[in-house]
C-alpha cells in the first residue's frame, strides 16, 4: 500500500521530486523574506529612534495619496 502511494503508477519519482522541488523554494523564499524584512526593520529603527517629539508627531499624521504618487512617477515625453 505505502508503495503504491510512493510509486504512484510509475509517476512517483516526478510528482515526489516536484512536491520537494517547491516546498524548499517556498522554503528558501520565506527565509529570505524574513531575513530581509528584519533588516529593513532595523533601518527604519536606526532612522527613526532619534526623532524629536514634533517630527515623530508630524511623521504620524502624515498620509501617503496614491493620486500624487502615480503622477508622480509617470515622465513625461
Amino acid at each position: 500500500m505505502i508503495s503504491e502511494i510512493l510509486n504512484m503508477n510509475g509517476y512517483g519519482l516526478y510528482v515526489w521530486s516536484s512536491f520537494m522541488f517547491t516546498l524548499l523554494s517556498f522554503s528558501t523564499l520565506y527565509f529570505v523574506t524574513k531575513i530581509q524584512l528584519n533588516k529593513e526593520l532595523k533601518n527604519f529603527e536606526a532612522k527613526f529612534k532619534n526623532l524629536d517629539i514634533d517630527k515623530a508627531e508630524i511623521a504620524k499624521k502624515q498620509e501617503t495619496y496614491r493620486e500624487i504618487l502615480s503622477n508622480t512617477s509617470t515622465s513625461k515625453i
